[in-house]
């Protein structure tokens, strides 16, 4: 026998089923909202992993194409990797869980979530963010839960809770929010230039819908909740500590870390660590966890620093950005360049403009989502950072990245009626000391202007960090954080948006979560420094995009067409359309209403390709001079091709004036000529004359 739990969430029943599934697993819930079905489970190893620093939590999101009704593509009709969206729940998944786990936690713990069934209308990835938090709080994994997830559109000025799939198709936002009992533990957001406030209030507004599904979470614990189990502490040793301070003073470590240089800090912690292996050289057992103990007291000390004496590690104020600096166009023959550096972070982005044929098809669990015609790809090479390792391609950190930046640049895009291109931005990293996601957001904004994409106000982002004391009251939020501030702060909070207001947000945080009074602070700030940045640095490179697209860059010419005249221009087997390419060198892409985009590099071809197609779809009228080449000659006339597919004849009394008793004396097989159209003749056939053509 199995327990099953039910609310109503959103106008929509949501049922949890309990011991019905994987009952080896620590802790096991199908989760059933609507008619999506998600099996979430939770498991945790016996014992801690050796040789670690750090929690080993693994989260996967497992879409399978049966859930829809779908045989997978590809030779092997099974699914292969991750696919982005998979990658980008996973990470939403895990950033407001993993803190709720203990500090000192080091066994492996696996978050499987499979999606068995999906309703359109019920989101999956929203019925795995609540499955995995259910299936450790009632687990016997540590873990100081239950959290809730609540995502939140804006349709029409109103607040939507979970919407539906036609609601998400008109929505100015997409707002997914992570709560705690108490507080919020994880924003992510992507949005249609929507204020500030009334982006605070929709955090709040999906907050307290969070707690009543806590409320609902909590009577499942009550039932079936396991008692959490004892495991084996990996924290430092107090004496130890104590042992670390007497060698080195709590001054000589705020000298050590008080550096605006990165490779100055890492070589002053590296002769630190020195100096305490040689102290400790004969104490196996602390030798084994000094990387940790450095670390811990380097995090104490600069939060002390930045808490108590308002210091920042590289003598900034609290609210001051590091140097910035922008340049556009630094790569020759590329659509668009640009380059954004902040401090010791610099990013540099390419675009690419390409015909829409060149779009991003999808094969993923939304049928809305089938093709995705802007792409922001994000590299992050080891030099960056000074260090070395091979390149193995991007990880889930890298198009994490990529598509935080990418949500941020989508709402001031124009409309593919406005600007028919396909578009690809790729950020690469030259260097990285801190938020280098808002910086590609930056340099992106200006790689697009510098390729002529008409985009409708310049985007900048920024993050926020934070640093807390013992109580809710006693905290500093931090504007522009490096790696140093990320690394040993409480908060990541990123902001994108342009004047008018946010297109994009991710949160990450450290703690059980932050107040309201934190949560606005932070997003004043961000709107403070993204406005100085768009003006002060970004505009003064360049303030508007460019007129047209780039002397390299691929160009378009637009036309209408009878959809009903499509197949004449495709012809049988493409074997028309395809001869007009040859023949002209363009791409060419056609849409089911009948839009025709002509793309090429080469004005002469694309116009000859427009012209072949406005013969191809129009009507042979009298009167209409035409101007075609012969292909075949026969004893009563000659057939000329007025565009790939399209033919017509000219009699041989309508070749000349004077009496043509041969065809060939007039004309030869490659001849191009101007005839007119005469209409139809007696056999309703459409008669053609070179002999009228200048009357």
């Amino acid at each position: 026998m199995y327990k099953t739990f039910e609310m109503e969430l959103a106008g929509r029943t949501l049922r949890v089923d309990v011991g019905r599934v994987a009952k080896q697993a620590n802790g096991a819930v199908l989760m059933h909202y609507g008619d999506t079905t998600v099996l979430c489970t939770a498991t945790a190893s016996e014992k801690p992993r050796d040789g670690i620093d750090f929690f080993p939590l693994s989260v996967e999101y497992n879409e399978r194409m049966y859930a829809v009704g779908k045989i997978p593509g590809g030779f092997n009709r099974r699914e292969g990797k991750a696919s982005e969206n998979a990658i980008l729940t996973c990470r939403v998944i895990d950033r407001p869980m993993r803190p709720l786990f203990p500090k000192d936690y080091r066994n492996d713990v696996t978050l499987e979530n499979l999606v068995l069934s999906v309703d359109q209308d019920c989101s999956p990835e929203l019925t795995a963010m609540l499955g995995a938090a259910i299936a450790t709080t009632i687990s016997d994994i540590p873990f100081d839960g239950p959290i809730s997830t609540t995502q939140v559109g804006l349709v029409d000025g109103e607040f939507v809770f979970n919407p539906t799939a036609a609601q998400k198709a008109v929505s100015d936002m997409a707002l997914t929010v992570a709560s705690t009992r108490e507080k919020v533990i994880m924003i992510e957001a992507g949005a249609n230039e929507v204020p500030e406030q009334q982006m605070i209030d929709a955090i709040f507004a999906a907050h307290e819908l969070n707690q009543k599904v806590i409320a609902f979470i909590d009577t499942i614990v009550a039932e079936c909740g396991k008692p959490k189990h004892e495991y084996e502490s990996c924290a430092v040793p107090e004496e130890l500590f104590a042992a670390i301070k007497e060698i080195v003073t709590p001054e000589e470590m705020e000298v050590a870390v008080f550096s605006d240089d990165k490779q100055t800090r890492e070589e002053n912690i590296r002769a630190v660590t020195e100096k305490l292996e040689e102290a400790f050289a004969e104490n196996e057992e602390w030798l084994a966890v000094l990387p940790e103990a450095v670390y811990q007291y380097q995090k104490k000390t600069v939060r002390k620093m930045i808490l108590k004496d308002h210091k920042r590690p590289d003598g900034r104020e609290i609210d001051q950005i590091r140097p910035l600096a922008a340049e556009v166009d630094l790569i020759p023959r590329v659509h668009g360049s640009a380059m954004f550096t902040r401090g010791q972070t610099q990013i540099c982005n390419i675009c690419t403009l390409a015909p829409l044929s060149e779009a991003q098809k999808l094969d993923g669990l939304d049928e809305a989502e089938t093709v995705k015609r802007y792409m922001h790809h994000y590299n992050f090479p080891s030099y960056s950072v000074g260090e070395t390792k091979p390149s193995r391609g991007p990880g889930r950190r890298e198009i994490g990245h990529g598509a935080l930046a990418e949500r941020a640049l989508l709402p001031v895009l124009p409309s593919e009626a406005e600007f028919p291109y396909a578009i690809r931005t790729v950020s690469e990293t030259f260097e990285s000391n801190g938020s280098t996601s808002q910086a590609s957001v930056c340099a992106s904004s200006m790689s697009l202007m510098s390729a002529g994409v008409p985009i409708k106000a310049a985007v900048a982002g920024i993050s926020c960090g934070l640093v807390t004391g013992d109580t809710d009251d006693d905290y500093l939020v931090l504007t522009d954080i490096q790696g140093l501030e990320d690394f040993f702060g409480d908060m990541d909070f990123k902001v994108a948006g342009t004047h008018k207001g946010i297109t994009a947000i991710q949160m990450d945080i450290k703690i059980h979560g932050l107040t309201r009074p934190i949560i606005e602070e932070a997003i004043a700030k961000t709107r403070k420094a993204r406005l100085y940045i768009i003006d002060e640095v970004m505009n003064k490179a360049i303030d508007a995009p460019r007129a047209e697209v780039g002397e390299f860059a691929p160009k378009i010419i637009q036309m209408q067409i009878d959809p009903q005249k499509i197949g004449d221009v495709v012809g049988q087997r493409g074997k028309t359309i395809n001869a007009i390419i040859e023949q002209t060198g363009v791409k060419i892409d056609i849409t089911d209403d009948g839009a025709v985009s002509i793309c090429g590099t080469d004005a002469k071809g694309m116009e000859e390709a427009q012209k072949m197609i406005h013969i191809i779809v129009t009507d042979f009228e009298a009167g209409q001079v035409l101007e075609g080449k012969v292909v075949s000659i026969k004893d009563f006339g000659a057939f000329l091709e007025f565009a790939p597919g399209k033919e017509g004849m000219v009699h041989i009394s309508k070749l000349s004036k004077e009496r043509v008793n041969r065809v060939e004396d007039v004309l030869t097989l490659g001849d191009v000529v101007k005839v007119v159209c005469l209409g139809k003749d007696k056999m309703g056939r459409i008669s053609f004359s070179m002999k009228d053509v200048a009357e």
